[in-house]
């Protein structure tokens, strides 16, 4: 066979664009660098060396990295903060199931369900509302609740590494 076949053969397609959003330029390194790195591990110093070849500053570097150890901190914060709400209101839902099956029972040897149907309603609304709050993770109310938390974990953190240095000193 001729040399130019097994050339075009092993080069790449001429169709390939010559410039890529940044977003595509990522995608494609990120797929790259992961066939490069038999565990999908990169060192601190292969990230170092990956940057100095794409022409990136060490100081981008590690000021994307900080910035990256931020978003990754509040990532977990988020985490944290929505597995609390929600066993909040599976312990809601809990102690509404129990009070109302209860009540239900009473009604029903008294004979009738009128008065447990009406308080099973009315707090069936509320403990839905507070299920529907417990599994949003976005939008204003959202972000202000978890404000909210962030700034009581806080104080809490505060509080007790005060209390710790009282009691050792």
């Amino acid at each position: 066979m001729p040399y130019t076949f097994w050339l075009n053969l092993l080069s790449p397609p001429q169709t390939m664009a010559d410039l890529y959003a940044s977003e595509e330029a990522q995608q494609i390194l990120q797929i790259a660098i992961a066939k490069e790195t038999e565990a999908g591990d990169l060192t601190r110093t292969q990230l170092s060396e990956i940057a100095t070849e794409l022409n990136i500053a060490p100081e981008t570097l590690w000021s994307a990295e900080r910035e990256w150890r931020a978003l990754k901190s509040e990532s977990g914060q988020q985490t944290l903060f929505n597995q609390q709400k929600r066993q909040k209101f599976h312990h809601h839902l809990i102690r509404y199931a129990i009070f109302n099956s209860f009540l239900l029972l009473l009604n029903l040897l008294a004979g009738g369900y009128g008065f447990a149907a009406f308080v099973a309603l009315c707090w069936g609304i509320g403990v839905t509302l507070h299920g529907w709050r417990a599994y949003q993770s976005s939008g204003y109310r959202y972000q202000k609740d978890f404000e909210s938390w962030k700034r009581r974990q806080q104080v809490k953190q505060s509080v007790q590494s005060l209390f710790n240095r009282f009691l050792s000193a």
